[in-house]
């Protein structure tokens, strides 16, 4: 049986296809440019995006799950009620999809309200899928690297609730397990929703602290004001998507991204092994590993 994975080279997409292809899985990938895809060997590739009806009808025959990843963009919930609508009318009834922690609650957030319209879509449409809510991605931080690096500041504005970052290695690999276990099932399979986050819920105050150490040199945290961090990606991201960030940031900041209780065991069972954690990544990053 063969799995359909969209958003198949960014950064959870490049983990997910590779973890399949190690599970031995029949894998079709759907990219835009297949020369610059750069896939495992075995891994098929399709040509198209999901606002290409034609393209989405090629890529879906002789699929049976779907791994729906969004991207955050203009017409991001156009994109997920297109798809949706074509995986159903190819008769898929089994789905992964990657939302947002706190998806319900945070929504006037534009991508939060979007995912949480996906959820809505999946129930009612008649999907059986597994929802994967991830929080705040460890990866982001190769965003502000340079600024710690060079002016001892960690800049993310993420309050003193608390976020649970999550590696987007481990979201991969959940991903992983569960479109095997929907696609091999001999039904269809009900709903269900799984957190991801980190094994490690941290302010900014507590990211500043492990820069600090991973450095050996002082890093403070920059503060919960959103409006240097909007300016700054400002500069390499269109202007409503900044506004978007500083939107998520002020969440952060008021909510924080706390993992229920349960959430880390629950993830630590499935993998077998521990989450990558925040520490670990910092180290890697500022080449200190």
């Amino acid at each position: 049986m063969t799995i359909l994975i969209t958003g198949a080279t960014g950064r959870v997409g490049r983990h997910l296809v590779q973890q399949l292809a190690i599970r031995g899985a029949s894998v079709r990938a759907l990219v835009r440019d297949p020369a610059k895809a750069d896939l495992p060997a075995g891994v098929e590739i399709a040509k198209g995006d999901l606002l290409d009806i034609d393209s989405l009808r090629a890529a879906f025959a002789g699929v049976d799950t779907l791994f729906l990843l969004n991207a955050v963009s203009g017409d991001e919930f156009t994109q997920a009620l297109i798809t949706l609508n074509i995986a159903r009318e190819q008769g898929i009834e089994r789905v992964v999809y990657q939302s947002v922690l706190h998806a319900d609650r945070f929504v006037n957030v534009p991508h939060f309200a979007v995912k949480s319209g996906g959820e809505r879509m999946l129930t009612q449409m008649g999907f059986g899928a597994t929802i994967l809510r991830p929080a705040y991605f460890i990866d982001n931080e190769t965003m502000i690297k340079d600024v710690v690096l060079n002016h001892g500041v960690y800049p993310m504005p993420i309050g003193s609730k608390g976020i649970a970052m999550v590696d987007a290695r481990d979201i991969a690999e959940i991903a992983a397990i569960e479109l095997i276990r929907r696609d091999q099932a001999p039904a269809k399979l009900p709903t269900e929703t799984i957190n991801l986050v980190g094994p490690d819920t941290l302010t900014g105050a507590n990211a500043a602290a492990i820069w600090s150490e991973v450095l050996g040199r002082p890093v403070v945290y920059g503060g919960d004001d959103p409006s240097g961090f909007e300016q700054n990606v400002a500069s390499f991201m269109p202007q409503w998507m900044a506004y978007e960030m500083r939107l998520m940031a002020e969440r952060y900041v008021s909510d924080g991204m706390v993992p229920d209780s349960g959430d880390v065991q629950r993830l630590t069972g499935m993998l077998g092994r521990p989450l990558h954690s925040y520490r670990e990544f910092v180290t890697a990053l500022a080449g200190k590993a």
